[in-house]
């Protein structure tokens, strides 16, 4: 088991007792709750079927930490439940640069998992193959904006980043963090009307 999943596991417990915390968008649907734990069986079949390794990091979270539930957005979707979330593949340079899903088996470039519910069209994904494996993409399905490569080198440094940004006030629109300031003064983001 990774060393930071024990101190990850006490962070999550905590965050929502600590009283200037940041907001975190769709926390009301999973309350700082995870799911259960997904069998390594499971983790296996779902790897030979989509003939993808999942990362490390990623993956021990699954086993040691829980399959579903208290991530940002509407939180984590658990990749071997009925409804898998699918695998995607990026548009190619000079597109819109959105993803576009791949069926089991299926010619491929880098591929990339969905893993958080985000809304919309809007997709958190981690990379399984190519230089960005291990690493998270926040994007657009349909390429409405860029793709957002997290700087966090693997699944569990950028969920630890979430909890600690969490518990420090932050406001983080990368992470969708609303800080209690901001909270208490919702227009002091907005510009002076003009007269």
């Amino acid at each position: 088991m990774d060393t930071r999943i024990p101190r990850i596991r006490r962070k999550l417990a905590a965050v929502p007792f600590h009283p200037h915390r940041s907001h975190s968008f769709g926390e009301e649907r999973h309350r700082f709750r995870l799911g259960p734990t997904v069998p390594a069986s499971r983790l296996t079949d779902f790897e030979d079927i989509h003939a993808v390794v999942l990362p490390d990091a990623y993956r021990q979270f699954l086993l040691h930490m829980g399959g579903s539930g208290a991530a940002p957005f509407y939180g984590l979707s658990d990749p071997t439940g009925r409804e898998r979330p699918p695998l995607y593949t990026m548009d190619p340079p000079g597109t819109a640069r959105g993803f576009g899903g791949v069926a089991p088996g299926e010619a491929r470039r880098d591929l990339f998992l969905h893993i958080i519910e985000m809304g919309c069209t809007d997709m958190a994904l981690i990379a399984v193959t190519g230089p960005l494996t291990g690493r998270i993409v926040i994007g657009n399905a349909d390429g409405f904006w860029v793709p957002n490569v997290s700087s966090a080198r693997d699944f569990l440094g950028w969920y630890e980043r979430w909890l600690d940004h969490m518990t420090a006030g932050k406001d983080n629109r990368a992470l969708e963090l609303t800080s209690p300031a901001l909270r208490a003064h919702p227009g002091r983001n907005r510009l002076a009307p003009i007269l």
